[in-house]
């Protein structure tokens, strides 16, 4: 009952105080990417799941195998001799506010392709989990998600789709179409509401999901921000608000949500306890800096359902 989330990771430089990086002294050094904090996110709640894509014969290759397998994550990744493992840069312009730089052209993960997966693992697995960001990095990543949902489909592997559109990588003329295939391959589909209306022009949520379940996934769950996330699931309407915590960044909490989705997925939870559990996986990471340092374990969860006590004695 195992989940394989494909895609591509990335070193990550963080500026170490508020102001323009070009004034910072330092930066602390880590690693992100929408697939790997998912990851993360669900071996924290118990799940066994594997991480899988490419990654540079380098140093930033190592740290992220190395923290990925810390936290009980498998990893299914090939190295590449000759291209290095992508990186980006978060700066924190002023309080409250931060801005990221991409250096990826020519990365591993950009090099990714079919020949790179274990399709053994996907077809074994309960879910496969991609992004629109690994359709976005090039013809070679992009034929590699669709030899990936190939296997999955042949196995019957649950297929999850998280949008994740990034305008810096392409344009909403490339991504739409690419987009739409996609979904239109998954069992389920993630997607914020912005990316929900740029897939099929609706504003509303339910009349969002609802296009999009029209082109064939039978799980559609619109993320709608401080206003909560909705789903429609096999013509099952549900809402949900979020959980009020004090925010740090918000960086993350996508994913974060995604993960407890699936972890509630993979235990047949019914559909108000799987939003319920993502609700709080997304509102627990924004309480600490991190793309995914504060992705909740289950203790965490129940002790905010449960109104507890927030010191720990």
């Amino acid at each position: 009952m195992s989940v394989v989330a494909l895609g591509e990771s990335l070193g990550l430089l963080v500026a170490s105080r508020i102001g323009r990086l070009e004034l910072v002294p330092s930066m602390d050094l880590g690693f992100g990417g929408a697939e790997s904090n998912v990851a993360i996110g669900l071996a924290r709640l118990g799940a066994p799941v594997t991480w899988m894509g490419r990654l540079g014969d380098d140093a930033l290759g190592r740290l992220i195998e190395r923290q990925l397998r810390a936290e009980g994550v498998a990893v299914a990744a090939t190295r590449d001799p000759d291209a290095p493992t992508a990186l980006m840069l978060k700066e924190r312009p002023a309080a409250g506010a931060s801005a990221v730089s991409y250096y990826r052209a020519g990365s591993a993960g950009s090099r990714l392709a079919p020949a790179h997966l274990d399709l053994a693992r996907i077809r074994d697995a309960r879910v496969l989990h991609v992004t629109g960001i690994t359709a976005a990095l090039g013809d070679g990543p992009r034929a590699a998600l669709d030899a990936a949902i190939d296997a999955a489909r042949a196995a019957r592997t649950i297929v999850s789709f998280d949008v994740n559109h990034r305008s810096r990588l392409w344009g909403a003329e490339l991504a739409v179409p690419a987009y739409r295939a996609i979904a239109a391959r998954a069992d389920l589909v993630f997607a914020g509401e912005d990316e929900a209306e740029l897939l099929t022009g609706e504003r509303e949520p339910r009349a969002q999901a609802a296009a999009i379940a029209a082109l064939g996934p039978t799980q559609v769950v619109v993320k709608r921000g401080a206003d909560g996330a909705a789903a429609l699931v096999e013509g099952e309407w549900a809402e949900q608000s979020v959980f009020a915590v004090q925010a740090v960044d918000t960086v993350g909490a996508g994913d974060a949500f995604v993960a407890g989705y699936l972890a509630e997925l993979l235990d047949d939870a019914p559909l108000a306890e799987r939003l319920r559990t993502a609700a709080a996986c997304g509102a627990l990471a924004c309480t600490a800096p991190g793309d995914w340092e504060s992705a909740p374990d289950r203790a965490a969860i129940a002790r905010l359902l449960g109104g507890g006590d927030p010191v720990q004695r």
